[in-house]
């Protein structure tokens, strides 16, 4: 019981964290856990419950690519609001110390600014945004 007393007492100190303060990698590193778990848990939801089957439909949408191609369409959608346009900016615009192995550079910010997209809105505690912008990419 005390381990998870301290578990929601840390989880209350980082949600008071200003995302805008966060580096934006450390916001894409985190929002890269949510999104695959975001997608994994939809996939389990479709009676995928097979691990290679799961991973291979996983691809679709947690590959760079597939994630440029997510972020590209709610742009074009206008879905996010001037406070998430803002944080993709700053994310996409962030300089990486090393070249992406599987992917070109643009490529690679791109989904970077995605996945921190979801690790900004992951420490806001915004769940609920969260669902909005997966329904609106899984249609």
């Amino acid at each position: 019981m005390f381990f998870i007393f301290l578990c929601v007492l840390i989880l209350v100190d980082v949600m008071k964290l200003n995302v805008n303060e966060i580096n934006s990698l450390v916001l894409a590193y985190l929002g890269d856990a949510v999104f695959e778990l975001e997608i994994r848990s939809y996939l389990l939801s479709k009676k995928i419950n097979n691990v290679n089957v799961m991973q291979k439909n996983a691809v679709n949408y947690v590959s760079a690519t597939a994630q440029k191609e997510i972020l590209k369409q709610l742009m074009e959608k206008n879905i996010l609001t001037s406070d998430e346009k803002a944080l993709v900016k700053r994310a996409r615009n962030y300089k990486p110390h090393s070249k992406p192995k599987n992917t070109d550079i643009v490529t690679y910010k791109k989904a970077t600014a995605l996945e921190a997209l979801f690790g900004m809105l992951y420490l806001k505690n915004d769940k609920k945004r969260i669902e909005e912008i997966m329904k609106q990419i899984l249609g």
